[in-house]
């Protein structure tokens, strides 16, 4: 629906001025890329739909190795997005930074065929998995911010993630079907999945363009995005400046308070014994509620403010929390509990990088975005294996009421770094 309004960028269309340009829809290339994460959802999360089950029912894995498996899954390698951000902001080449991102997770799929049941092996191809994320998470989120006006990031990002929560949605359904179809056969499914990823990387190299430095759509200075190559001395200034670092904080305490997709499954299947063939569905119910909310919560943080939206949805996180440990039992616990956790996704995904954009100078766009990104992958790293052992050792209903009071204390502490708008103003950076 979006490509015979997108040809050109917001900021190239007539009568640009700032009604216009506010009720304008993306770039060509915000809508390019949100295809290419469209088919590479639908790969990974038909991996995700069913690597719980496997790991959990099918190799008895206990909440403590799931938990540290899980951390893997999207900590372990946060430092490689650093290096990946760094690398692209220095030779200015985002999309092939992103491309070899995209490559990596693809031959990931084909690593679980070999890897078997040894869990060492799974841990391994799955840490491959997670670099190829890590390295084309920011240049990817780069690209958005230099191809959208700041006025319009909530929206760009809304969209993107929109189309993204379209194969979040799909990827799940197509395991199911694989399942239906073969029985169950997990090698299968990460065929197929690897076959879907390849797709996608043969979308970004054809239609996904580098966004040319000089035309950033910020407006910033060109001879500031196009003069000498960003140095490391450069790239570690965005710490020292005070809005970049608490943005890192709090993008870090925000992950603290965030447990595994996996966890809040395994719980809803335990409520209600859900049988296995079902289990990849609650991730559909995740999705759908993403795929509806992404793109209004992102209108919405450009109209009243991102921090408010982003604040909402982990409101919304610690909501869903706690019912899976209150009394509401049967259906109306799942559409209620995957309801809040699409929205909590919707509101806060996107829409914590279009936060962060206009604080990042464009030539450290991808390297400051990178950053934020490591701080929320490490703290969920030590997010999930706590989980896990609180778990094991307190049960899961103790150990899902203390995520939740953690989700209140990280809001408090969010809003005390955030919230004054001095604290997000953009500096310059030392070179």
């Amino acid at each position: 629906m979006y490509l015979s309004t997108v040809s050109r960028p917001v900021a190239d269309q007539p009568g640009s001025g700032p009604r216009r340009r506010r009720f304008a829809m993306v770039s060509g290339n915000v809508v390019a890329l949100g295809t290419v994460s469209l088919i590479t959802d639908v790969s990974a999360e038909m991996v995700a739909a069913v690597l719980p089950l496997y790991l959990v029912l099918g190799l008895h894995l206990s909440p403590v190795a799931f938990g540290v498996l899980d951390g893997v899954h999207t900590g372990a390698t946060a430092l490689l997005r650093v290096v990946g951000g760094f690398a692209a902001d220095r030779f200015r080449r985002r999309k092939l930074i992103a491309g070899v991102g995209y490559a990596l997770s693809a031959v990931a799929k084909l690593g679980l065929l070999l890897a078997g049941r040894s869990i060492p092996a799974i841990g391994a191809v799955i840490a491959v998995d997670r670099i190829g994320k890590g390295v084309r998470s920011a240049p990817r989120d780069a690209l958005i911010t230099l191809s959208t006006p700041p006025e319009a990031l909530g929206r760009a990002f809304g969209v993107h993630r929109a189309m993204d929560s379209v194969g979040a949605f799909l990827g799940p359904l197509a395991a199911f079907a694989v399942l239906l179809v073969v029985g169950q056969s997990y090698d299968a499914v990460f065929v197929t999945s690897f076959c879907i990823a390849a797709l996608a990387v043969v979308v970004l190299v054809l239609f996904v363009r580098e966004q040319p430095d000089g035309e950033a759509a910020d407006g910033e200075a060109a001879d500031e995005i196009n003069g000498p190559k960003v140095s490391v001395r450069e790239a570690f200034g965005l710490l020292r400046g005070g809005p970049a670092r608490r943005l890192v904080l709090a993008a870090a305490m925000l992950g603290l308070a965030t447990i595994g997709d996996g966890f809040v499954y395994l719980l809803l299947q335990r409520r209600m014994d859900l049988g296995l063939r079902w289990f990849p569905l609650l991730a559909v119910g995740t999705s759908l509620a993403y795929l509806l909310l992404a793109a209004p919560l992102g209108v919405l943080a450009d109209r009243i403010g991102r921090l408010p939206v982003v604040i909402g949805g982990y409101t919304a996180l610690g909501a869903t929390y706690l019912l899976l440990a209150g009394p509401v039992d049967g259906w109306p616990l799942i559409a209620l509990a995957l309801t809040l956790y699409g929205a909590f996704y919707a509101a806060t995904d996107g829409v914590l990088i279009a936060l962060a954009g206009p604080v990042l100078p464009a030539r450290l766009r991808t390297t400051g975005i990178a950053l934020v990104q490591t701080g929320q992958a490490l703290a969920y790293l030590v997010s999930s294996v706590l989980f896990g052992l609180a778990w094991q050792a307190w049960g899961p209903e103790n150990a899902i009421r203390a995520a939740a009071v953690a989700v209140a204390g990280v809001l408090v502490g969010t809003l005390l770094l955030l919230a004054s708008p001095s604290r997000l103003t953009t500096r310059k950076v030392p070179r």
